[in-house]
Formats: structure tokens, sequence, C-alpha cells
């Protein structure tokens, strides 16, 4: 999966960790954010 006009080498073991670690943060602060509105209720 390249993207034009950026590097041609596939992304590192590394890199991926780094994004699925943070996209995991992110939907955590989310999900916990829209529960504590709900079950909060202000």
């Amino acid at each position: 999966m390249t993207t034009p006009g950026r590097d041609p080498k596939s992304p590192s073991p590394a890199r991926i960790g780094i994004w699925v670690v943070v996209g995991a943060v992110g939907i955590y602060m989310v999900a916990s954010g829209v529960i504590g509105i709900i079950s909060g209720g202000s």
C-alpha cells in the first residue's frame, strides 16, 4: 500500500505498532467520553 509522493517502502512494524496504540488510545478516550456523557447526563 503506497501513497503517491511518499516513500515507496512499506511501513515498518514499529510504525504500525505505534499507530495501533495511538488509535486504540484515541478510540478508548472517545468511547469513555461518550459513555460518561450518557451515564452522567451533564
